[in-house]
């Protein structure tokens, strides 16, 4: 009856206009399914059920266990159940379309909708055997037996020709160490090394591009002068440098890791090989349309040869990278460690480099920095190691400014009513009165001191109540002080003549 009703709606909205695409959207079902049920008369489609009634599939057998899967997982995709069919039912004899179709009707019947997610990718030309691998770091999180979430890590390599992938997990962030080694892993495992290698930003292999001058760890770069291959560092966000390497993480975690439970490292990282073996370098590839372990075949002849194998007792543990998070603490397995306060800043990188030496954990702001911070490394899990000196206060503004009117004033009790008495009565402009006094302090060195203990005495608060006192004795004292004769400097050497008292009688008398 169901399948009636949504034959009928199919039709209905076809006359109405509606586009096959757009009726599967409104409907919720295929667009193939629209262009089946559209192609049937009624006694068609008649016929076409009474069939469905009788017939068999064969996934029928396992129909229980998909259904778990389904309920447990609904964002589970076709692709996925046909990996879980092949590995945990031992299923060879159905194709991965079959399986496909089969789910779709369980979904629809059961009423057990997909959810998605679109996301767009750039495309670049390809490229020719031998040229190109791509690298990128990816991390997840799934359950254990005890039903508790447990965060892993994982790195993936593709051969950019053959799309032939390898993927490497560990249960911890990981170092420069760890991505020299899995690297290595994966040349063993391609049979060889390309001339090129793609990575992402990460401070994992570079400290800075420096404008296209690539400045690599001290780590990285001893390997990368061992093996001297080619270096192309994509910009952070740009799908378009390394999108095949983004679509491998994604199909890592989607198909691969997705819902399967972790027992230990070692059987999860066994489970991820036969998984590319099975799965990822198997099935057909949707953009060359060929199974890359096929053209790994060929493409394995022109890589180059990877001679020896890499001493790593070269690495430094330098290159370990961690975030400073604004609570000025690093986190380093499972544990947080202070940094001094400050370290953190609003819009900085706010990157530490961690060095290991025995059981000491070494904190620097660059590589072979000078430490600001050392801490005996932990053995327990979920604990705070906080250096005493990294919590200590540096001094305020107003407390430098109140040292310095302390040092220049010459009675300890007067400076100490001062400063508090300043501090009570303007708490939102301290460092203005502060600043205040020791300009006075400045202007008025002789009667600073007397100004402070007139202030105290008058029971007055202002810094420029203070100010005003001090120009006062000033004022008096240069009142008090004898007046000097003045003389007129441009007179000072002229000296007057002397005449005879017969020529002012002379004078008096009329005469000339």
């Amino acid at each position: 009856m169901e399948k009636w009703m949504v034959y009928q709606e199919i039709h209905r909205l076809k006359n109405l206009g509606f586009s096959n695409s757009k009726i599967a959207k409104k409907l919720k079902i295929s667009r193939n399914r629209v262009i089946e049920y559209l192609s049937m008369t009624p006694e068609e489609f008649t016929e076409f059920i009474a069939s469905l009634q009788n017939r068999t599939k064969k996934l029928d057998p396992y129909k229980d266990d998909i259904m778990i899967w389904l309920k447990e997982h609904p964002d589970m995709s076709s692709s996925q159940i046909y990996d879980w069919l092949q590995d945990k039912l031992d299923v060879k004899s159905v194709a991965e379309n079959t399986v496909r179709n089969y789910v779709n009707d369980l979904r629809e019947k059961y009423h057990i909708p997909k959810e998605t997610v679109a996301r767009m990718y750039g495309t670049v030309e390809e490229l020719p055997m031998g040229k190109q691998m791509q690298v990128d770091f990816g991390e997840t999180f799934v359950y254990m037996d005890s039903g508790q979430r447990k965060k892993l890590y994982l790195a993936g390599f593709i051969l950019s020709h053959s799309r032939f992938k390898y993927v490497e997990w560990l249960d911890r962030p990981l170092r420069t160490a760890d991505l020299i080694k899995m690297q290595e892993n994966a040349f063993q495992y391609f049979g060889g090394m390309t001339e090129e290698i793609v990575y992402d930003q990460d401070r994992l292999l570079a400290i800075s591009e420096n404008a296209g001058d690539l400045i690599l760890t001290e780590s990285f770069t001893k390997y990368h002068e061992t093996r001297r291959f080619k270096i192309y560092l994509c910009r952070k966000s740009d799908p378009e440098s390394k999108g095949k390497i983004e679509q491998v993480i994604k199909y890592v975690k989607n198909n691969f890791a997705k819902h399967r439970i972790y027992k230990d490292l070692i059987s999860w990282q066994q489970s991820s090989l036969k998984w590319l073996k099975r799965t990822g370098n198997y099935k057909v590839h949707h953009n060359i349309k060929k199974r890359p372990f096929e053209v790994h075949a060929l493409e394995k002849q022109h890589l180059q040869k990877v001679n020896g194998n890499y001493i790593f007792e070269n690495i430094s543990s330098i290159n370990i990278t961690r975030k400073i998070h604004k609570d000025n603490v690093i986190r380093f397995e499972g544990n947080r460690y202070s940094v001094p306060l400050g370290t953190f800043q609003n819009g900085g990188e706010n990157i530490a480099y961690v060095s290991l030496a025995g059981e000491a954990l070494s904190i620097s702001l660059h590589p072979n920095g000078n430490p600001i911070g050392t801490h005996k490394l932990s053995k327990e899990k979920g604990k705070v190691i906080t250096d005493p000196t990294h919590r200590q206060r540096s001094q305020t503004k107003r407390e430098k400014l109140a040292e310095q009117v302390m040092k220049k004033l010459a009675d300890m009790e007067d400076s100490n009513w001062l400063i508090k008495t300043l501090h009570k009565q303007y708490p939102r402009h301290t460092i203005d009165q502060l600043k205040v006094v020791l300009k006075a302090v400045e202007q008025y060195p002789l009667h600073i001191d007397n100004a402070v203990k007139e202030m105290k005495r008058l029971g007055l608060t202002s810094a420029n109540d203070l100010r005003d006192i001090a120009i006062s004795l000033e004022i008096q004292n240069s009142k008090q002080l004898p007046k000097k004769e003045l003389i007129n400097e441009k007179y000072k050497d002229i000296t007057a003549p002397e005449r005879n008292q017969d020529i002012y009688l002379q004078v008096l008398q009329g005469g000339k």
